[in-house]
Parts: structure tokens; sequence; C-alpha cells
């Protein structure tokens, strides 16, 4: 959802009469068709040009790959707790996810993720 042009290529831009779903700004081009569900989403220019820096400033922006090559390295906020894996039963003291206690009996590992993963 990038606003700005960096090739010398004209981007097609699309009208229509939207809201900033941030600070409520009138949203009147943009270079995306928006998909109607999503709508109330959408962000103005300068909202998700402040969104974008904030990506790149503290955290170091998003890996290369994840969501376009922007060069830095994205650090998930981590779990601590005290639980154990319903398929191995090894110790689990960091998840990258808060999980619901209703399903802690169906925790992972990460060696068990993986294999589940591989099939």
């Amino acid at each position: 959802m990038a606003y700005d042009n960096n090739d010398s290529s004209p981007r097609q831009m699309y009208q229509g009469d939207w809201k900033c779903s941030n600070c409520g700004a009138s949203i009147t081009e943009l270079p995306f068709q928006p998909d109607p569900s999503r709508t109330g989403e959408l962000l103005c220019k300068d909202c998700h040009r402040q969104k974008r820096s904030s990506f790149s400033g503290s955290r170091g922006g998003f890996r290369g790959g994840d969501r376009g090559d922007r060069g830095g390295s994205f650090q998930k906020q981590m779990y601590q707790g005290n639980w154990k894996c319903s398929s191995c039963g090894a110790s689990i003291t960091e998840l990258p996810f808060q999980p619901d206690p209703s399903r802690e009996g169906q925790l992972l590992c990460r060696d068990c993720h993986r294999q589940r993963r591989s099939y």
C-alpha cells in the first residue's frame, strides 16, 4: 500500500470518497482499488506515512521478504511463560503469541511444530 512512486511509469490512481480510519480525513484518491469490505481500514497519505515510519524506527523495519524488501530486522514480540508441549511434553518458556488459556493443552514446542508443518 505504498504511496511513493519510485519508478518512472505512472501509477494508476483510483478515485473515490473514503475516510481515513485513523484521523477521519477525506481520501479521494488511492494507488489501489480498495476491497469494499475493508474500506474501514483505509489510511490517508499522512497516516500511512506515519505508520510506515514507525515500523522502520524503534523496531528496525520488516525483514526482507516478509512484506517487501525494506531491510532491517523486525523483532516479533515474545511472551514468557511455563507451558508444556502437548505432543512430546517438552517445556515451553517462550512463544511468539499470547496463548489462549482454554487452548494451552494444544501448544506445541518448536520441534513438534516444525514436524507437523513438514507433512
